[in-house]
């Protein structure tokens, strides 16, 4: 009586472990699935890491880590375009451009709707000097990604540098209907219009671009440059007073030369000459040839010889295959009444620099030596290379005229 529940226990049993294993067997293809899933999840995880590694070692600049964090991010997930990309920035900052263009190329063939891989082709392009293909990429980019308007200034620029202005502010000016107010493509416009010698549309563009970006120094120092352009000069003195104080631009030697010059035109020639003489006494200063040449003219303008002197020795001692300082010198001299001394030097500047200013200076001191006929050939030429000379053609009508030269006639 006992045995049969015990074997009906026995049978429960056994058919219990049968079953428990056709449960694992039948179940096997799904854990196994589950588990490559979960595999490629905890891979997938790996490699973004690596890849946020790899970035934040190429922007601090060390690229070797870089390149073996981005290489463990491709190991683990071999398809993802990101990471050809980062892999072909990677190289491109370690100078291997054709690498870094492999590695694009590879991207845009993993995901053609990634704006990223024909951009960074385009810059590796550029750098290459084939400026078609790279205007190609980056229209590629614009195409891709549309709300992006910098890769149409990129194209745009491209154009500039093949001198197809036209062609460049057409690009512009079909992206500008979705970025009317956008600082970039107004910049740009404004760089254009700069090298078509248009100052007061440059000065358009850049005080929009300004209003966009009011505390972008790189547009104000443009706005400063197109306020020159367009002798706005009270202006422009008030903008670099401002971008001076800008971290970065304190010390812009540029900028305070150009101030300078802003200082004389708005008749503040004594203040110009402080900025200057701070100029060519601090550290730089020495071989400051620009810094110099305009030190020279304004202590000429305000009469003082002593310093005025001073920047014509230094700089014919710093730049002797340049005019500037013989020019000075001439200047001075005659105004001196050392007229022999000033033709020598006025001979020396033409010498380097046969240019109107250089004939006319030379002609005035000829005639007031009573040389009429190297006066008339001097003065001739002055005419002859700039035919709208009004003080050479009025020398020339003067001598002609008979009118006798006078030496204290300085200026």
């Amino acid at each position: 009586m006992l045995r049969r529940p015990l074997a009906r226990v026995g049978l429960s049993a056994s058919v219990t472990l049968v079953l428990a294993l056709a449960g694992c067997a039948g179940g096997g293809s799904y854990t196994r699935q589950h588990s490559s899933v979960a595999k490629e999840k905890m891979a997938a995880m790996k490699s973004a890491m690596e890849w946020q590694t790899a970035q934040q070692q190429l922007l601090s600049g060390d690229t070797e880590k870089a390149l073996k964090s981005i290489d463990r991010s491709l190991q683990l997930s071999p398809n993802v375009a990101k990471s050809h990309v980062l892999k072909g920035r990677i190289l491109m900052e370690q100078g291997d451009l054709e690498g870094g263009l492999t590695w694009f190329g590879t991207a845009e063939g993993l995901d053609p709707e990634n704006p990223d891989a024909p951009y960074f082709s385009a810059l590796v392009l550029e750098r290459l000097r084939q400026p078609e293909a790279a205007l190609a990429k980056y229209r590629r980019a614009a195409e891709i990604e549309p709300s992006n308007p910098q890769y149409v200034i990129a194209a745009a620029e491209v154009l500039m540098d093949l001198g197809r202005l036209d062609e460049a502010e057409q690009e512009l000016a079909n992206a500008r209907s979705g970025f009317a107010h956008n600082a970039g493509i107004n910049q740009t416009r404004g760089h254009i219009a700069k090298l078509r010698g248009d100052h007061d549309n440059a000065l358009k563009y850049f005080e929009e671009a300004r209003l966009a970006a009011p505390d972008d120094p790189a547009i104000q120092n443009d706005l400063i440059n197109a306020q020159v352009g367009a002798r706005k000069f009270a202006e422009a003195e008030t903008g670099i007073q401002k971008l001076l104080k800008v971290k970065g631009y304190e010390n812009r030697r540029d900028l305070r030369l150009l101030r300078a010059k802003c200082l004389v035109e708005i008749d503040r020639a004594v203040d110009a000459r402080e900025v200057l003489v701070r100029l060519t006494t601090e550290e730089d200063g020495a071989a400051d040839v620009e810094a110099w040449i305009e030190l020279g003219r304004v202590a000429f303008k305000l009469k003082d010889h002593n310093r005025a002197r001073t920047a014509a020795s230094r700089l014919i001692a710093i730049a002797p295959e340049r005019p500037e300082g013989y020019q000075l010198r001439a200047m001075l001299f005659r105004r001196l009444g050392a007229l022999d001394q000033a033709r020598e030097n006025a001979i020396k500047a033409v010498a380097l620099a046969p240019s109107s200013e250089n004939y006319l200076l030379l002609g005035i001191i000829e005639r007031q030596l009573g040389n009429t006929n190297d006066a008339r050939l001097s003065l001739g030429q002055a005419l002859e290379i700039e035919p709208g000379n009004t003080m050479a053609r009025a020398q020339l009508d003067q001598l002609n005229s008979g009118v006798v030269a006078s030496v204290t006639d300085q200026d």
